[in-house]
């Protein structure tokens, strides 16, 4: 076991007054045996073995993110790239320096001893940071850029994800996931999982307003002990296998609060993606540590996708049948994670489990496969329905009795909880986990054309894969309606995390054109392709010479990111830039619809707004189109066409 306690963590961002407040916050370990305790917590009682753990906490970050009204990023293109550079230097950093010029490690107490004395480096650092604060704060005052959308979303029922206005939410953005250590992408310039202030600006310029953002159980709880280990592979009653360290988990997760932060600067929001591809690194894939691989039998070697090794390790820990208590670990440093994020409104929401398949035989026993996941999500004592909804499902034995939405509910009541069914239902497989009776669900899926090279990732047949990603789509519209629950009407909202992974821009067309006219949110495989084994060349938006794929033109789009309304239809012409919205204006709603216009991308010239229903109140050629309802209005329709208004 590691140490319980980590040096002081002193976080302070230094230009206060041009983006998100970063006040002074140390991760203070609980007392040992004290339960997790949050306001409006669900009334499940206390896990022990959270319990036992001390658990580090943000400060008031909801307070302080509710005053996160103006962004950094935006400025790029008026005071350049030194202007991100010198944002993200911070008070830390420079104590850390001062310290390191004195030869004096950061002790436990830093925080609260007398600074160190400072250097001429800092002093010079600090007027720079001032002078473009001040800069900064005044082009912020006279642009009046806010954020589009900001705060705790949430999904009380029904397809669509809410604003604390309000105000209907959708979300474009993509995937951001290092699968090689350090497991994580993060601020270090010069390092292939670098995520930089310069990422930022750019997936902000192109409209992104939400990153699904990559850890790894690896990374989060490597451990020490090896592959089928005895103590932990072994048959037996399932126990704490004492893997966990406090200070690699400390270190990991101050550098994941780092990206979320950047990120939150530019007003885009972060899933946490608990990501994994083929269960391991030990068979070629990525996600669970080494000592989580029980193979009742020899280590494996190479990339392994079906066979005997790589069977009994998914079906070890869909069982959860080892002495090692996978299930249950994997839950609690995933409740350790939501604890430390749940105060975060820029934290969008968790995906705890990415694409989950089981062995082999998973199309035979689809049924098997898919309760073995529900179960996994809700625990012995919360079981789900089947996909019928006629009858409970029954879980393994050994499962734990709380499974992992009651577990991460219970550390955190406030975010979305992002569930994917199994990894088959990618490619138009039918999906049959029934309805999970909790709060805060979204139905969460991938959409992808099996028939792809394995070099490129493109397809071999367009046609096929367009029908193929679209008629996903489809299907999991008609289940997210079937999954309706007591505590959500009309089923879960729903979410298309992952789709795309290619640069044929007429397949990415049809599904962008797609999910826009059911009103779909969705995150873009991938921003950049980050050494990733299992992503082929052309899959990242970002190419390797640093420049865009074709595809840009079409994932960069007009679309509404908040609806003061019920939206009834939206498109796209990206050949024309032409934009249709329709929606039932809310007159309990004050908050404007926001509606992002890519400028840059699809309006060289300039565009027109025309609205019926509603007024526009932005400024003319911004980015964010702003437009207020009229009193009496029961409908809104907006029309946005490329070029001036007054041309013919």
């Amino acid at each position: 076991m590691g140490p319980s306690e980590r040096p002081g963590d002193v976080r302070i961002g230094a230009c206060e007054g041009a983006s998100p407040k970063r006040k002074a916050r140390r991760l203070r370990p609980v007392s040992p045996g004290t339960a997790i305790r949050t306001q409006d917590a669900t009334p499940w009682p206390a896990s022990p073995r959270v319990a036992a753990r001390p658990v580090p906490d943000r400060q008031a970050v909801a307070s302080r993110a509710r005053k996160r009204h103006y962004s950094a990023v935006p400025l790029a293109s008026v005071v350049g790239s030194s202007w991100a550079r010198i944002r993200l230097l911070s008070i830390d950093h420079l104590t850390s320096a001062s310290a390191h010029n004195h030869g004096v490690p950061l002790p436990s107490d830093f925080s609260s001893r007398a600074p160190l004395p400072p250097t001429k480096l800092t002093y010079v650092a600090l007027v720079a940071i001032i002078v473009a604060c001040v800069v900064v704060v005044g082009l912020l005052w006279e642009l009046g850029v806010k954020a589009p959308v900001a705060g705790f979303v949430r999904a009380p029922g029904g397809p669509f994800l809410y604003d604390p206005s309000g105000r209907v939410v959708i979300l474009h953005g993509v995937n951001a996931v290092y699968k090689r250590a350090p497991f994580e992408l993060y601020p270090d310039p010069g390092k292939p999982w670098d995520f930089s202030a310069t990422d930022v600006s750019k997936l902000a310029r192109l409209g992104f307003n939400v990153v699904r953002l990559g850890l790894l159980w690896q990374g989060l709880e490597p451990g020490v002990a090896s592959a089928n280990d005895p103590a932990i592979c072994d048959r037996g009653s399932p126990h704490n296998p004492d893997q966990f360290n406090r200070q690699v988990f400390d270190t990991y997760i101050a550098r994941v609060e780092r990206t979320v932060d950047l990120l939150a600067r530019a007003h885009v929001y972060t899933i946490l993606d608990m990501h994994q591809d083929n269960y391991s690194q030990l068979f070629g894939g990525d996600g669970a540590p080494n000592w989580a691989v029980c193979t009742n039998g020899p280590i494996p070697t190479g990339r392994t996708l079906h066979g005997p090794t790589i069977d009994a390790a998914l079906d070890n820990f869909w069982t959860n049948d080892v002495a090692g208590d996978l299930q249950g670990e994997y839950d609690q440093v995933w409740a350790m994670v939501a604890h430390i994020f749940r105060q975060d409104p820029w934290v969008l929401g968790y995906d705890p489990f990415n694409e989950p398949y089981a062995p082999s035989g998973q199309t035979a026993n689809a049924r098997q496969t898919n309760t073995e996941i529900e179960c996994f999500y809700t625990g012995r004592l919360h079981p789900g329905l089947s996909a019928n909804r006629k009858t409970l499902v029954t879980c393994p034995p050994e499962d734990p009795k709380e499974g992992l939405v009651p577990t991460i509910l219970r550390a955190d009541p406030h975010h979305l909880l992002f569930l994917e069914p199994g990894a088959l239902t990618r490619s138009g497989n039918t999906d049959s986990i029934g309805p999970i009776n909790a709060p805060n669900l979204v139905l969460n899926f991938h959409a992808y054309c099996a028939d792809r090279s394995l070099v490129t990732g493109n397809p071999t047949n367009a046609d096929v894969c367009t029908t193929q990603a679209v008629g996903t789509v489809a299907l999991r519209a008609a289940e997210r309606a079937r999954l309706s629950t007591p505590t959500q009407h009309g089923g879960p909202a729903w979410f298309m995390s992952e789709f795309g992974a290619t640069s044929n821009v007429p397949v990415m067309s049809a599904v962008a054109d797609d999910a826009d006219r059911r009103l779909l949110g969705w995150t873009y495989w991938s921003w950049k392709r980050y050494a990733d084994p299992s992503t082929a060349a052309d899959k990242s938006l970002i190419t390797s010479s640093g420049g865009y794929q074709p595809t840009v033109g079409v994932l960069s789009r007009t679309y509404a990111q908040t609806v003061a309304g019920v939206p009834q239809a939206m498109s796209f012409d990206w050949s024309s830039g032409r934009f249709l919205l329709t929606y039932i204006a809310a007159r309990d709603v004050s908050a404007p619809t926001v509606i992002f216009v890519p400028t840059t991308e699809h309006y060289p010239h300039g565009y027109c707004a025309r609205v019926s229903g509603g007024t526009v109140i932005s400024r003319p050629d911004s980015d964010h189109l702003e437009i207020t309802n009229e009193r009496q209005a029961r409908s809104v329709v907006v029309d946005v066409t490329a070029g001036n208004c007054q041309r013919p």
